[in-house]
């Protein structure tokens, strides 16, 4: 488009905006109701609304910039030949029906004082988003687009039947102070009534639209390739793909709203998504990330034995770790998705379940195989072809601790995924499988072209970190290595875990595809496209786990052989995690962060119930903390790195078991040093008040978070039985079914991050705002940081600062 084009459409409306404000002030609205493509052009139906009335009008642009629907007034009529881009098109479309929207309200109408909202903001703030556009061009682009409806396409043309009627202008806005309902007269009444009341009256006298042609899946995946997307247009990609999110967060809300045990419904420990039939992910829920990111081998684990033998219908179980899973507390609930017969996908989450019936409550650490660590089910269908299978249920219940909790969070998992299959087909009604499916691919190419324009701008190279896990259960004084090596390679990562610790003969392994894969995909991603950093939004889906590789040999502790168990497999992916920050540090320093606690505390607490011939069982997951990060401290008393999982209530506790939790609060040791220091581990002390039992799953206790760039290394955790008393115990890190007896208190202590950078360098100011939190003592302040504080009047002393930092350098 030329200057001189542009020029004159910024003209036109300008002078639309000029008399709409002159008329209403700024008491008036334009949004964009529906566009359509057609052979080169563009169509859009726009609404004007002022004074509480509204006028629909239909607008249109050539690719070569006429106006198809008039070419009078103030839509430009660009001169030059060229080609418009789709977006382009749709802007001169959306003025154009600006334009006639304007003319049908302003035909008349008397000028009036401009009005405007600002009495009510209040003062200071600057204008919301929503406010923010001026012009039809910016509404456009700020706003989700939809495809034309037939109900759209019904409406537009009763608009034409009622021009020849409508009035030549509508009456002036009411009086300020005349409060009583304006009574409008018929014939504008008719002109802006609600669709709804006008599509009944004519929609005998229009045309029938043509079907659209069905399009089946093998047509849309002929000679094994995805569907093309190129015929999309930017705004209807934009449009799906924020569906596709919506759907996922939608599953995610009514599996832990519905779910009854605390670990799906106030730690939110669970994973929704839609993938397609050979798992493919195309959209994840908001929540761990180790649930969702496992969901694509939990599918193709089960598909090895239901393939060709899945119908409309089913509802698909599934939590063998040796085909998928992440491990076998994690279930997973999946529905079907056809088309015309034909599977297309799947709606599918998972969860962790309270207990599974292994050796002992809750949590298995100490177990010889998978057999003693849970119940197996592999591909499973609690429903076929519609027909509950109560034989299954029943077997479900009879061998788990907790039998109520868990078919009610399995009803809730099938409430979830039933409902993603409802809105997912919903949307391929709307626009078609084509076009939906099409944009599904679209976005993973998009989100892996992304990721791999972030990889390449690492040096290619080979950098290497190691960590150290403190036993493996049972073992206590041998520690296991994590040794790990990233290659990069242009865009491709390699994570590589050679020369890490064999396989052990507890459950302290991992399984490689719902585990190992699923936390390096994290982390890459994780560093990389940061939401908060990155400018575009980057979607979670397939196509983000192209670029990367891991390796792990077989025998490995992050590769075991059947049947070795693998129940407890968090702490070791957290150390890679960790360890690939730490290899990584020194080629992308503003990504870093000092060591982190890299773990966590997983918690069972447990007890019988006679009346109910039960158990009771509370799952806790403790909060560790970040380490330091280029331009920050790290965040203190959070679950980090792959769990994001939230703490649970102490309310939650209190209330429902016969546990009272006694103190939950910073651990009161200094954070470690640095520039930007390390976050600060809990304190959290839970007292039983019947018999019971304890398991744990965590480690730290040996090897503390290392610093980076002359940060300190943080602090280790630990935890103790009855802390202070004759009768204290320190527990190991790894606890399988130890029993507790009513009055016993358990002292639960988070490792802290380790520090970023020299603490020389540390705003003075900071320090003070540390020591004045109750953070570091005054000696601290003084020989680790170099700053000098008056305790009296809560202040830096300048320049015996600057004579220790001087000294100390």
């Amino acid at each position: 488009m030329t200057e001189k084009q542009t020029g004159s459409r910024q003209s036109s409306v300008a002078a639309i905006v000029s008399r709409l404000k002159q008329a209403y002030g700024e008491d008036w609205s334009f949004d964009i109701v529906s566009h359509n493509l057609l052979d080169g052009h563009v169509e859009i139906v726009g609404e004007l609304r002022a004074n509480g009335m509204s006028a629909r009008e239909r607008g249109s642009a050539e690719g070569n910039g006429d106006s198809r629907l008039g070419r009078g007034g103030n839509a430009p009529v660009p001169g030059g030949s060229g080609h418009l881009s789709v977006g382009e098109q749709l802007e001169l479309a959306s003025n154009d029906s600006l334009r006639r929207c304007a003319d049908a309200l302003l035909k008349g109408a008397p000028a009036v004082a401009p009005r405007t909202t600002e009495h009510l903001r209040p003062s200071g703030r600057e204008k919301p988003e929503y406010e923010a556009a001026s012009t039809p061009a910016d509404a456009v682009r700020s706003r989700p687009q939809v495809p034309e409806s037939p109900r759209a396409a019904r409406w537009a043309a009763s608009q034409q039947n009622r021009q020849a009627t409508a009035p030549a202008a509508p009456p002036p806005p009411p009086a300020a102070d005349d409060s009583r309902p304006q009574e409008r007269p018929a014939s504008v009444t008719a002109m802006v009534q609600p669709v709804a009341e006008i599509v009944p009256k004519i929609s005998h006298a229009l045309p029938v639209p043509a079907a659209k042609p069905a399009v089946t899946v093998s047509q849309m995946f002929r000679d094994g390739t995805h569907p093309s997307y190129d015929h999309l247009d930017p705004v209807t990609l934009r449009v799906v793909g924020g569906a596709f999110n919506a759907i996922a967060k939608e599953m995610a809300h009514v599996l832990y709203r519905m779910s009854y045990s605390s670990i799906i419904r106030e730690s939110e420990d669970l994973g929704c998504g839609i993938f397609d039939m050979e798992g493919a992910e195309l959209c994840e829920s908001e929540s761990t990330p180790m649930h969702i990111g496992s969901l694509p081998w939990y599918i193709r684990g089960f598909m090895r034995r239901l393939k060709g033998k899945i119908y409309e219908g089913d509802v698909i179980i599934h939590n063998n770790p040796y085909y998928g899973a992440s491990h076998t507390p994690d279930l997973a609930v999946t529905v079907p998705i056809f088309l015309h017969g034909e599977l297309l996908g799947f709606a599918a989450c998972t969860a962790h379940l309270l207990d599974m019936g292994g050796a002992a409550p809750g949590i298995n650490v100490d177990v010889v195989d998978i057999f003693a660590e849970a119940k197996i089910f592999d591909s499973i269908k609690l429903y076929e072809r519609g027909k509950r299978n109560e034989e299954i249920w029943t077997m479900m219940k009879d061998n788990v601790r907790t039998p109520d909790m868990n078919s009610s969070d399995i009803e809730a998992m099938i409430a979830a995924v039933e409902l993603g299959k409802e809105r997912f087909m919903g949307l391929m009604d709307k626009y078609g499988a084509d076009t939906v499916m099409g944009t599904a691919y679209y976005w993973m190419d998009y989100s892996e072209k992304m990721l791999r324009q972030e990889i390449e701008k690492i040096p290619d190279g080979e950098y290497h970190a190691e960590g150290w896990l403190d036993d493996d259960g049972k073992n206590r004084d041998k520690m296991l290595k994590v040794n790990v090596t990233v290659r990069v390679e242009g865009s491709d990562i390699t994570i590589d875990l050679t020369g890490s610790a064999d396989e052990v003969e507890t459950g302290f392994n991992v399984p490689y595809e719902g585990s190992l894969l699923v936390a390096c995909n994290y982390i890459v991603r994780t560093l990389l496209l940061d939401e908060v950093t990155f400018e575009e939004f980057i979607p979670q889906n397939e196509g983000i786990f192209r670029p990367i590789k891991v390796i792990a040999p077989k025998g490995s502790i992050f590769n075991p052989n059947f049947p070795r168990a693998c129940f407890s497999r968090f702490a070791q992916i957290q150390r890679v995690v960790d360890c690939v920050i730490h290899a990584l540090a020194p080629v992308i320093p503003e990504k870093a962060t000092g060591g982190n606690s890299a773990s966590l505390y997983f918690i069972s607490y447990s007890g019988f119930v006679p009346e109910r011939q039960q158990y009771w069982m509370y799952l806790e997951v403790d909060e560790g903390s970040y380490g330091g990060r280029f331009g920050k401290d790290g965040m203190d008393c959070v679950d980090n790195l792959v769990a994001n999982t939230r703490n649970n209530p102490v309310e939650e506790l209190d209330m429902h078991y016969p546990l009272r939790n006694e103190r939950y609060e910073l651990r009161p040791d200094p954070p470690a040093p640095g520039k930007w220091r390390g976050g600060i581990g809990i304190v959290r002390e839970n007292r039983y008040l019947e018999d019971g039992f304890f398991s744990c799953e965590a480690d730290r206790h040996k090897e503390a978070p290392h610093g980076i760039f002359g940060g300190h290394e943080g602090l280790t955790g630990r935890v103790l039985k009855n802390p202070g008393t004759p009768q204290e115990e320190s527990f190991p890190s790894k606890v399988t079914g130890y029993k507790m007896a009513a009055g016993d208190l358990v002292q639960i202590t988070g490792p802290s991050g380790g520090g970023y950078g020299d603490p020389k360098e540390r705003d003075a100011e900071m320090v003070l705002s540390d020591y004045l939190d109750d953070y570091i003592s005054l000696d601290i302040a003084r020989t680790t940081y170099g700053v000098a504080i008056d305790p009296d009047s809560e202040s830096v002393i300048d320049a015996e600062t600057r004579q220790l930092r001087s000294r100390q350098a």
